[in-house]
């Protein structure tokens, strides 16, 4: 991990012209790592559900730079107009992440760390080295000076927390000489977020920041994360990303009823399907299941259609849940017994999601040279997007967004567009055909007139954390 990269994108070049201004201590090496954010063209919120995934690596991306410091403590200093969060900077001691290492889970870690909201940010950075801690036996005896800059929009849909957490661990595990590859790096980050943040991502995100190949889909199926591809877009075609205004947050509500919800309804399709359950308590249960592995994504549609989906409540009362099924699946969302939940299309959601994808994945590898594959490509993000707002992740400004995308259709060189990521706001993609940026350009400046908010369109890409590797930084003594 400490092998330089072939060529340094310009991000990095102007960050590497910042270390040594002071914030460095001279005569020691500084570990700087790059993890760009990602566009969810396909899959989505099924990505918990064993969907298959296609991710673009965004241009934009967090880069993070490392120092080992000579006391015990963790400073993290956020540069100029960074993106992450509240606080320029956070300070934490070597003894409160020891202590939280050595605790029996991750809760003292999630409290001690989570507790400011101020400084939560931080929590992003500080989190993957009581994960490393946890999963790999390392041991800090050196404390950190950390400096971040990131241009991957925070709240907007785009994995600006993935991005912060693999550039972040990257350069940590070079500052250490800690030795992990991508795909773990990856899931170590989903840990990060799940359990030290917070907030129930599934683990799309984190593998595109680290694994993700510039100008081309990771194909990611989430069982839990298997890399099936990287697909290349079909000559002609490229992607974009408007900005909504609407602030999206992975950790909010809304996406985590969504979550439960899907997760609820395949318990019920268990309980319909005859499948051994046992109850672990405290409203969880394991689920003896050779049929799907676990995974909603793994009923087809027919059989969803024909056995299970009538039989599915559309709603139901958590309380009532709890005490007739015991619990769910999964360990990073909680099922709140004094809360109405959403069930059936949650559930549906990703084994109709799971499909589309496929079927979008066999036309770019086709080649999609017609006009009508490309309009089949659209009508597949927008049998996606009508999903999202079915489960009630929709919002006014990504529908407007959309709405606009289609009333220009194909013709105007616009083929589909589709929310991204959580929901809820954030980013809308959109799938045009190549040399459409100037008609990108107006329709969010005609957004932003109708709408009043302030929209911005994200395009481009960039490499992987894995494949930039870290950069070494000797800086010279005085």
């Amino acid at each position: 991990m400490s092998s330089a990269p072939s060529s340094t994108p310009d991000d990095v070049a102007r960050f590497l012209e910042l270390v040594g201004r002071g914030y460095f201590r001279r005569g020691d090496p500084v570990f700087v790592s790059r993890a760009p954010g990602r566009l969810d063209l396909m899959g989505g919120i099924a990505d918990y559900s064993g969907s298959l995934v296609l991710e673009l690596p965004l241009a934009a991306a967090t880069v993070v730079a490392a120092q080992l410091s000579r006391d015990r403590t963790v400073r993290v200093h956020t540069h100029g107009n960074s993106s992450v969060g509240y606080t320029s900077e956070a300070e934490f001691t070597l003894d409160a992440i020891d202590a939280a290492i050595a605790a029996p889970d991750y809760s003292r870690g999630h409290s001690e760390f989570t507790h400011d909201r101020r400084l939560r940010w931080a929590s992003y950075v500080i989190g993957t080295m009581l994960v490393l801690g946890r999963e790999k036996g390392a041991r800090f005896h050196e404390g950190l000076r950390i400096v971040v800059d990131s241009a991957v929009p925070a709240g907007k849909g785009v994995a600006s927390s993935a991005a912060l957490e693999v550039a972040a661990m990257q350069a940590i595990c070079a500052a250490y000489e800690i030795e992990i590859d991508g795909h773990e790096l990856a899931i170590l980050c989903q840990k990060t977020e799940n359990l030290v943040v917070g907030a129930p991502c599934g683990i799309m995100d984190q593998m595109t920041s680290a694994c993700g190949e510039q100008n081309r889909l990771l194909a990611l199926k989430c069982q839990p994360a298997e890399i099936v591809g990287q697909v290349p877009l079909p000559d002609g075609l490229e992607v974009w990303g408007i900005d909504s205004g609407v602030r999206h947050e992975v950790g909010g509500a809304d996406y985590g009823a969504v979550r439960v919800g899907a997760f609820m309804g395949y318990r019920i399709v268990a309980e319909l399907a005859g499948l051994g359950v046992t109850n672990r308590g405290d409203g969880y249960v394991d689920v003896d299941d050779p049929r799907w592995r676990g995974y909603l994504a793994n009923l087809s549609p027919d059989e969803w259609s024909r056995d299970f989906r009538d039989r599915v409540p559309l709603e139901m009362d958590g309380g009532a849940f709890l005490e007739r099924y015991q619990g769910i699946t999964d360990r990073v969302t909680r099922v709140d017994p004094n809360r109405v939940y959403a069930i059936r299309q949650p559930t549906e959601h990703p084994i109709l999601e799971n499909d589309r994808v496929e079927r979008y994945r066999r036309l770019l590898e086709s080649g999609a040279r017609t006009e009508s594959e490309r309009a089949a490509l659209g009508e597949l993000m927008y049998g996606s997007h009508e999903s999202y707002s079915a489960c009630g992740l929709g919002s006014s400004g990504t529908d407007a967004l959309v709405d606009f995308v289609r009333a220009d259709g194909p013709p105007t060189g616009l083929y589909g567009a589709k929310i991204t990521g959580g929901g809820s706001g954030g980013t809308v993609a959109v799938l045009a055909r190549a040399g459409s940026r100037p008609r990108i350009d107006e329709l969010a400046a005609r957004y932003s007139r109708e709408s009043g908010r302030v929209s911005s369109v994200l395009g481009g890409s960039s490499s992987g954390a894995t494949a930039f590797g870290t950069v070494k930084v000797d800086l010279a003594p005085l």
